[in-house]
């Protein structure tokens, strides 16, 4: 019965997130929360902004359905007793947190200080509440590493907040974020149900959220109807890295499967402050623009980006915790090499067509 409840939510959460994503995006455009082109914004007409609101909305009205119904019926109908989970409140905590600040920062656009102090608060209230990353796998033995309390609530701390900062860098190309996020949290769903982890409540809440996510990318893939703003972003960010701390804390399949972004915005920050720039002050030196850069097409970047995604969430869900995390390791490796590479192939800012980058975020 579990296995029928992970795939009616999730194509559930698909079909609410492909009717609300209009209705949101009519909404923001009757408040005034548009994307209007210019600076840096070259798409072709205003977009709304935080259609991000959907996925949350057909997230929690998912949960909600299935969550009704038990009740009503008065035991285990739908939810099996073994999806059942007391963390549910602190996962809806986490969610409404993202969601909110997200949508703040939509509505107000935040200046980035701002946006990562409203990180900083969430990450806080959600270690505050007990969720937290008690040990790591040993990538160079077959044990696992207990962290002490300090070093496991400054860890949590990095980890919720690094895991938005990733997902908001790489937000720069139509359908990127959301492709990427349906990805990982497909790939964390299954990974919670083997065996030697088996956590369905996991499974459920991940799945819920790749068909969330599913269903508004077909409005967010090039070219965009709608933007996953802010509002999506810290949203999804947070639930992936609420749900990869989750039980056996699934940090490593997390860090893998998400190793685009998470490694992207580690040479980006280290790049920017190595040539004396603000951390969060936007640039076209991310990944997906030097893919632009060497003449892919806005969809070919995503795609191959989408690509890069999937083989990284296979060797996720088909290797050890120890391998995961000597793979990322190599990946990191890989990347620092390729970055060089796209640099000195790369040409001069003034020789391209600025209509290549209509861009949602950083």
């Amino acid at each position: 019965m579990a296995t029928l409840l992970y795939g009616a939510s999730a194509v559930l959460a698909f079909l609410l997130a492909l009717a609300i994503t209009p209705l949101v995006a009519r909404l923001a455009e009757r408040f005034g929360l548009m994307d209007v082109p210019g600076g840096r914004r070259n798409h072709p007409r205003p977009i709304a902004r935080p259609g991000g609101l959907a996925i949350a909305i057909a997230f929690g009205l998912t949960i909600l359905a299935f969550w009704a119904v038990d009740r009503l019926a008065g035991y285990p109908f739908l939810i099996p007793a073994e999806v059942r989970s007391p963390r549910f409140t602190l996962t809806a905590l986490a969610a409404l947190l993202g969601m909110g600040l997200g949508f703040v920062d939509d509505a107000f656009e935040l200046r980035a200080r701002w946006q990562l102090l409203g990180l900083s608060v969430i990450a806080a209230i959600i270690v505050a509440a007990g969720i937290r990353i008690d040990f790591v796998d040993d990538p160079f033995g077959s044990g696992v590493i207990d962290l002490a309390l300090p070093v496991a609530v400054a860890f949590t701390f990095f980890w919720i907040v690094g895991m938005n900062v990733a997902l908001n860098f790489i937000d720069g190309l139509d359908g990127l974020a959301a492709g990427v996020s349906a990805i990982a949290a497909a790939t964390l769903g299954a990974i919670a149900l083997l065996p030697q982890v088996s956590e369905p409540f996991v499974a459920w809440m991940a799945f819920s959220l790749a068909g969330a996510i599913a269903g508004f990318l077909l409005l967010n893939f090039h070219p965009a109807r709608v933007f996953m703003g802010t509002s999506g972003v810290v949203f999804v960010g947070t639930m992936l890295a609420v749900l990869s701390i989750f039980g056996t804390a699934k940090v490593a399949a997390a860090l893998l499967v998400l190793g685009v972004p998470i490694i992207d915005t580690f040479y980006v920050l280290v790049r920017r402050l190595l040539q004396g720039q603000a951390p969060f002050a936007p640039d076209r030196g991310h990944l997906h623009h030097r893919l632009l850069d060497i003449g892919l097409s806005h969809p070919q970047a995503v795609l191959l980006i989408y690509a890069m995604t999937l083989a990284l969430g296979a060797v996720a869900f088909w290797s050890s915790e120890r391998i995961q995390a000597l793979v990322f390791i190599a990946v990191v490796l890989v990347f620092g090499v390729l970055a060089l590479i796209f640099t000195q192939r790369a040409p001069k800012a003034e020789d391209l067509d600025p209509a290549l980058y209509a861009e949602e975020g950083d």
